[in-house]
């Protein structure tokens, strides 16, 4: 990177401001609050706190009236110095002013820069102006731009249109300005559509005419000035297909396609630059023997690199393909498109020298999807594949047949770089494995095109060309499912080898990403007889991994202890302590520090581990658990963590092992901490241990108050709302597992969770403790009337009673989750307490208790028309107002129709399917302990297996079918009543009871 002096200085100040020598770092601190007291950094700084006496931040004394328009003044005739930093710091002051004078009080301002944009003899002005304007107009609002477009544009519009007498970097400026203009008005184009079209259809023609002067021209070589003007041109034409595609598509699809070679290709400009840029692409950035301008900057900083201008081809080029009424140009030579963008995909010099020095840059690039060419193309193909169908897969595995047959033809000449375009055209290909893999057409043919490729470049040097032996090992991954089962063994075979050999570590990071990948999907016999070799070499290799190689080390590691079974045991000795010490090193480390967690908690799973795993971790958590004031930060709540993931799922005598060591401290823990993260392991003791945890310690009585000053502290209404986050599951546990203790609690519970919803303002804490009334309304059934009478017999600060309380609490209380989508992919929790909330309701209507009747809800919202952001502050939402057994009704009947529409689109089966068919509910409190798995877990980020369990329970309960019996009950129970609440439900809200009914007979 080239800098200027001051450049180099703030650099060299800003890293001694970190030095650990306390001399250099106080020399650096004072140096730059020198820094701060020039006279630019001054001028902003008393701008920002005393121009303006309304400003947060406004300090006295203010600047008087007279002393504000001598500065602007000033200000505005130093835009021509011909130093360009003064330029930008007086340009940077007058739009600081701006956003406080202009335009009320600095009406000359914008007439004033207009008038310097104008004048041909005084280009210092022109880019002093433009730099101005440039500032103004990104932080213009909806009302200002309307007024300033038609007097700026024609002033932009000459300096863009005259190459001879202004350079590539002022009219790069120019058209700057004018893209800001252009997004704004497409922000005003979502609501004012018809408007903003008129405004600029105008305006169009002459832009377009330019832009494609710009483009039409090969790209030439270290010119990042023509780059950045082009680059700025993309961005006006991103907008303009994002926002007016209507006004843009004559010019592309009537004046713009051209044939070339015979052979019909997108808008030729756009094409011009886009060919012509690859051949400068690949001298710069991927030979090296040219300038690619990476790292630097202009003077106004923006930058001005080739792989910057590159991106936002792609950018564009994924803008195009992602609209309807554009991708029918891109149809047209698509194979053209997805070839070309393989080429930029080939790791560049500077990528291949960072990467083969340090390979935790490799791993981190990889896994991040850093901002890059590679990165940018990878979307293009993915997206060029959605939208193009067929066409777009076509498109793709022709393109990468070219690219192989070309780079095995570089090969077969000698050029060194020939493994580039195999490695980009492998990356291509794994970056749209998934989208490949849903062809199954294609599926063969990819398959078989791989195979080839992989026993051809296996052969090569892995010394030579370290970064294609990665990728051949990640693209197995990737794709082996397409694959020749003894073809996927070999690479499996060869990556265990390779883990444990002398190569480059950039060959080990591909091992390790093929291992994890296909190790849970290995035939058992295979890995077998090399598991403790790959074991071993990977726990050699973990000993010097770093940061994130010792991430992926990590993750191959726990496939590797998931695939090795009973043969993990023989080496449990070796491996448990070397992680349990890493965990500790990395206990505070977010990801290190869970990945560590999850190799432990496979060994425990591994058979015959979990005794000598639980014999290892206990006599050491228990200090830690029982000095926790004594301890490093993080060490305690790591601690809890792994005593929570050695108790889940374990046999009996793990958890009372756990339980001596840990119950006491954990509880002390609870009591006196404000940072209540450590319930989860509290409720995964009670989970774990139920009634017997009881008898462990001799005194029943003495555990049960423990375990309820818990639940006292943690609903002490004047705690911190997000010290209670966890009490939730805490309580379902209690009551799940020791129900018998419990109810005679119950009402003390029901005063204390109603205290602490109502001091609270997180609504995630209140949702988690709405679960526990539901959960509470299914443990009172079959005398559900009894609870009721419970809740109204409790007060409620502001309310009638507790249960109004909580059917008004702004309708989120029993009701509102019901109105949420019952299938919301990811949210598995959530759904799971979507369905007991909802049964919890058909509940309380199936008591039809008096109280129901003497509570009103909101009913249906009553549309008013387009309502505006600035509308509904002052006019809120109307409602009717409905009974709530008649709400609670059309909730249910809601949900009923939420599963129809959702079966209408799935043909698997489904909940609806099988109350058809008359499949039993089963009953809800046998998948109680799915609320443990669920709001648990042992660590942040679960595993694979962890969500498929959470899915099979939630799965079990059939929702559907609870509910038809519930409307069965309630029609053939008290028939009047049932259809009085039967006619305040909508047309499609009877027509789902009816279905539902008449397929009952009824």
């Amino acid at each position: 990177m080239q800098m200027d002096q001051d450049q180099q200085w703030l650099i060299n100040c800003l890293n001694a401001s970190l030095d650990p020598n306390h001399q250099v770092r106080n020399f650096a601190e004072t140096s730059l609050n020198q820094a701060s007291l020039q006279p630019a950094v001054l001028l902003k700084q008393y701008i920002k706190k005393h121009w303006d006496e309304d400003e947060d931040d406004f300090e006295n004394p203010a600047v008087a009236s007279n002393e504000k328009a001598s500065i602007r003044g000033l200000l505005l005739s130093s835009l021509d110095d011909p130093n360009k930093k003064i330029c930008t710091a007086v340009s940077v002051a007058v739009s600081t002013i701006a956003q406080y004078d202009w335009p009320d009080d600095w009406p000359e301002l914008v007439p004033f820069l207009l008038s310097l944009i104008s004048d041909q003899t005084k280009l210092n002005a022109v880019h002093g102006a433009l730099r101005c304007l440039a500032l103004l107009t990104s932080d213009m609002d909806d009302k200002m731009v309307p007024k300033i477009i038609p007097v700026l544009f024609p002033c932009l519009h000459t300096i863009v249109s005259s190459p001879q007498i202004y350079d590539k970097f002022l009219r790069s400026k120019a058209i700057t300005i004018a893209y800001n203009c252009i997004s704004i008005v497409g922000v005003m184009s979502g609501v004012y559509k018809t408007e903003t079209t008129a405004f600029m259809l105008p305006m169009l023609q002459p832009w377009m005419e330019q832009f494609s002067l710009i483009l039409q021209h090969p790209v030439p070589s270290e010119d990042p000035d023509d780059w950045s003007t082009r680059m700025e041109v993309l961005k006006c034409l991103n907008q303009f297909i994002q926002n007016f595609p209507s006004i843009l598509e004559t010019h592309f699809v009537v004046s713009d396609i051209m044939l070339i070679d015979d052979v019909s290709v997108i808008i030729g400009p756009l094409w011009q630059t886009f060919v012509s840029s690859l051949n400068v692409y690949e001298r710069s950035s991927i030979e090296g023997v040219e300038d690619s301008y990476d790292g630097r900057y202009d003077s106004d900083g923006t930058e001005k690199s080739l792989e910057s201008f590159v991106i936002q081809l792609f950018e564009f080029f994924l803008t195009v393909v992602g609209s309807s009424k554009f991708v029918k140009i891109i149809m047209i030579n698509v194979k053209e498109l997805v070839y070309y963008t393989i080429g930029f995909l080939q790791m560049t010099e500077q990528q291949v020298h960072i990467w083969s020095v340090d390979a935790n840059m490799y791993v981190a690039d990889e896994d991040e999807n850093t901002y890059s060419c590679r990165v940018s193309g990878a979307l293009l193909l993915e997206e060029i594949i959605t939208s193009c169908g067929m066409d777009g897969v076509d498109a793709v595995v022709d393109s990468i047949k070219r690219r192989i047959s070309e780079s095995q033809h570089q090969k077969d000449n000698g050029i060194t770089g020939w493994w580039r375009l195999r490695e980009a055209t492998l990356f291509a290909l794994a970056s749209v494995s998934e989208e490949l893999l849903q062809v199954e057409v294609t599926s063969p043919e990819v398959g078989s095109l791989l195979e080839k490729i992989l026993t051809d470049d296996m052969a090569t040097g892995v010394h030579d060309y370290p970064f294609l032996h990665a990728r051949l090992f990640s693209s197995v991954a990737k794709l082996s499912s397409v694959m020749n089962n003894q073809v996927t063994e070999h690479f499996l075979y060869a990556a265990i080898k390779t883990v444990g050999m002398d190569v480059p570590p950039a060959v080990k990071v591909g091992a390790c990403r093929a291992l994890s990948q296909l190790l849970p999907d290995s035939s058992k016999g295979i890995f077998q007889s090399h598991a403790l070799d790959l074991l071993s070499s990977l726990v050699d290799l973990l000993k010097n991994a770093t940061d994130e190689t010792m991430h992926l080390v990590l993750e191959t590691l726990q496939a590797a202890i998931k695939a090795g079974h009973e043969i993990s045991a023989s080496i449990e000795p070796v491996i448990s302590p070397i992680i349990l010490n890493m965990w500790a090193s990395y206990v505070s480390d977010p990801f290190i520090g869970i990945d560590a967690l999850e190799v432990l908690e496979a060994i425990k799973n591994s058979p015959g581990c979990i005794h000598p795993l639980v014999s290892r971790i206990l006599p050491y958590v228990g200090p830690i658990l029982s000095n926790p004031q004594q301890q490093p930060e993080g060490l305690v709540a790591g601690s809890l963590d792994l005593v929570t993931m050695l108790v889940k799922n374990a046999p009996i005598d793990v958890v009372k092992a756990a339980y001596l060591v840990s119950f006491e401290s954990v509880v002390s823990i609870v009591l006196q901490s404000n940072d209540h993260s450590e319930m989860q392991c509290l409720a995964a003791l009670v989970a774990g241990g139920k009634q017997d945890m009881l008898a462990w310690c001799g005194d029943p009585g003495f555990i049960m108050k423990s375990l309820l000053d818990v639940v006292s502290r943690l609903l002490d209404p004047d705690l911190e709302s997000s010290g209670s986050l966890f009490v939730g599951s805490y309580i379902l546990q209690l009551i799940l597992h020791l129900p018998t203790q419990m109810a005679h609690h119950i009402r003390e519970l029901v005063i204390a969770l109603v205290r602490r919803m109502q001091s609270s303002q997180l609504a995630g804490l209140k949702s988690s403790l709405l679960l526990i009334f539901a959960r509470l309304v299914h443990m009172s059934a079959p005398h559900v009337e009894q609870f009721i009478d419970l809740l109204v017999s409790v007060p409620a600060e502001g309310h009638r009673n507790s249960f109004v309380y909580l059917i008004y609490m702004k309708q989120l209380a029993m009701m509102y989750p019901v109105e949420c989508r019952l299938s919301n992919p990811g949210e598995v929790q959530g759904s799971y307490q979507i369905k007991v909330t909802t049964t919890a309701l058909a509940l309380l209507l199936l008591t039809r208790h008096t109280e129901l009747g003497n509570v009103n809800v909101h009913g249906y919202l009553i549309k008013a028309g387009i309502t505006t952001r600035s509308r509904s502050k002052v006019v809120p939402d109307q409602w009717t107002v409905m009974p709530l057994p008649a709400k609670i009704l059309a909730l249910l009947a809601d949900a009923l129709l939420e599963v129809q529409e959702q079966v209408d689109g799935d043909d698997e089966d489904s909940d609806w399917e099988e109350a058809q068919n008359g499949d039993e509910s089963g009953d809800i409190n046998d998948k109680e302990n799915f609320l443990y798995s669920a709001a648990a877990t042992s660590h942040s980020r679960p595993s694979y297996e962890y969500l498929d369990a959470m899915a099979k329970v939630f799965n079990k309960i059939n929702l559907v079918n609870y509910l038809v019996e519930s409307l069965v009950k309630l029609g053939e129970s008290d028939k009047p009543y049932f259809q009085h609440l039967f006619q305040s439900l909508n047309k499609p809200q009877q027509n789902g009871v009816e279905l539902v009914l008449r397929q009952r007979g009824i």
